[in-house]
């Protein structure tokens, strides 16, 4: 910069000169002045640029101790594991172009990227999986992620001292990724938890672990948004800390430290195109793992709240379909039977927009409401129905772990669909046949099969070939002409919502006719 180069050169010419003047006065030349030399002005020091910026390295002196290394090794049975999405290689078939981005969980050297589609099992080869953990009580207990020791057949901790432990696991959690381990050792330097509820965008935040086996490393960035949803892997109950933080494979299971040294989450994922950091990184909150931890320590496992509804989020053509001034929310899209939002009078196409006075924003703020709150408690729910605002009254039941999933949907088949549209949306629908049904776990007269799509509008909209047709707004479609007679009924050019099957799962779309 100008300022700073003028600076550091302008005593350095001030010499240059005085210099000159004294080979001067020894060739006989300008002695009056060899004799009385004239003082140099005073030149203040230029400022610091750099004044301010933070300096973590008392917080890592403190803190630093009660950081551990964890190494997951896997012996020489075969481990099946649930695989993370991966992209593939610059040189594979389709390139980049085709690569989405995702959140991926990280491993260091020795346990690479497992093979397989998102969702697929993948077989785990023997080698070590490395990555970081605290400690979170002088007598032991350690907390990581559950993806650095799921199927493991014996854990190792390294502590900062360099002594090394065999870990037992007390109990590990799946759906918030918190794994929690107790070694034989007293004494030892503990982790301050502190309140992730506090953080805001911003903030400073610290992360220390082992990318790539180096131990101990430390990376300093801002919090960047907090109740993050992760679109990548089933992981709804929690409201990720997303982060500017430099995190890479094994760092997984780390401490995110605030500037007080005290921690406020776990780093798990990074969100990327390439499998390296991009500038995006997301860490579990602590409060979400010390309730599972809590738990787990009484019972090894972790039990959460279950509303029962199938949700999913609100767009603008979605609003205006249901008379609504704003997008916020989530939309029920199903209520299981039986469920505690079916006997609390909870119906589909409600928008839910609190519980107990926690606003919800978006379908994604649901989950973790809700599966943050123990089995058997009652809830108060806002809800918008038909543009008018209900409270109603819930009580929680013990998630279900299993998942149940449809196989799929059929093709078209059996009865030949009509010529032409019967409605104004161009949607040619076809009936479904009882085997048909029985597949797609639906009852006798229940639903509709897209057989073709003519219409601009719905094709905008998402909707395809194969989809399902449950029912228009509110009222249940079970045979092409129904789906026509309803769809005449809500009239043309408006905007209508339709209840679809998909692969296993039901939403709402909206379809708009009118484009504004």
């Amino acid at each position: 910069m100008p300022v700073t180069k003028l600076s550091v050169l302008r005593p350095l010419l001030l010499t240059t000169a005085l210099a000159v003047a004294g080979v001067g006065a020894c060739s006989g030349q300008n002695t009056a002045q060899a004799q009385s030399p004239t003082a140099a002005p005073a030149i203040a020091p230029a400022p610091d640029l750099v004044a301010g910026l933070p300096d973590f390295t008392r917080l890592v002196e403190q803190v630093g101790p009660a950081v551990v290394s964890v190494q997951a090794e896997i012996g020489s049975k075969p481990q099946v594991a649930r695989s993370s999405p991966m992209p593939q290689n610059d040189d594979d078939e389709g390139g980049d172009e085709q690569i989405p981005e995702f959140f991926r969980r990280f491993f260091g050297p020795g346990m690479g990227p497992l093979p397989g589609g998102p969702g697929a099992p993948a077989m785990r080869p023997r080698g070590t999986s490395l990555g970081t953990g605290f400690i979170i009580s002088g007598d032991g207990y350690v907390l990581t992620n559950h993806h650095v020791i799921d199927g493991a057949d014996t854990v190792r901790i390294r502590l900062a001292d360099r002594r090394e432990f065999t870990a037992k696991v007390v109990g590990s959690d799946e759906q918030s990724d918190v794994a929690l381990l107790k070694i034989n050792a007293t004494g030892l330097p503990v982790m301050r938890v502190g309140d992730s509820r506090l953080l805001k965008p911003g903030q400073w935040v610290v992360a220390i672990g082992s990318p790539f086996g180096l131990d101990h490393s430390v990376t300093a960035g801002i919090v960047s948004a907090v109740g993050r949803a992760n679109p990548g892997a089933d992981q709804r109950y929690v409201p990720f800390i997303q982060t500017d933080v430099a995190i890479n494979r094994g760092n997984s299971g780390g401490p995110l430290l605030d500037t007080r040294g005290q921690v406020v989450g776990i780093n798990s994922q990074i969100f990327s195109n390439s499998g390296g950091y991009m500038g995006v990184s997301f860490a579990i909150p602590i409060d979400v793992a010390m309730n599972a931890v809590k738990q787990l320590k009484a019972t090894g496992k972790v039990t959460r709240g279950q509303l029962g509804v199938q949700i999913q989020g609100m767009d603008r053509d979605a609003a205006k379909a249901l008379g609504l001034g704003d997008a916020a929310g989530a939309l029920v899209a199903k209520v299981e039977p039986g469920s505690p939002a079916e006997r609390a009078g909870i119906q589909r196409q409600d928008v839910i927009r609190s519980v107990n006075g926690q606003a919800v924003y978006d379908a994604s703020d649901l989950p973790p409401i809700i599966g943050a709150m123990a089995p058997g408690t009652r809830v108060s729910i806002d809800v918008v129905r038909d543009g008018k605002p209900r409270t109603l009254s819930a009580t929680l039941n013990a998630l279900d772990d299993a998942v149940a999933g449809a196989d799929g949907v059929p093709h078209a088949a059996g009865k030949p669909a009509a010529s032409a549209p019967g409605n104004p949306l161009g949607i040619i629908g076809q009936d479904l046949s009882a085997e048909q049904r029985t597949r797609l776990g639906l009852q006798k007269g229940e639903g509709v099969l897209i057989a073709r799509i003519n219409g601009q509008a719905a094709r905008e909209a998402g909707l395809q070939s194969g989809d399902v047709i449950l029912a228009v707004g509110r009222s249940d479609v079970g045979s092409a002409s129904a789906l026509d007679a309803q769809l005449k009924a809500a009239g043309a050019g408006k905007p209508v919502m339709l209840l679809v099957q998909r692969g296993g799962g039901t939403r709402y779309v909206a379809v708009n006719p009118v484009q504004d």
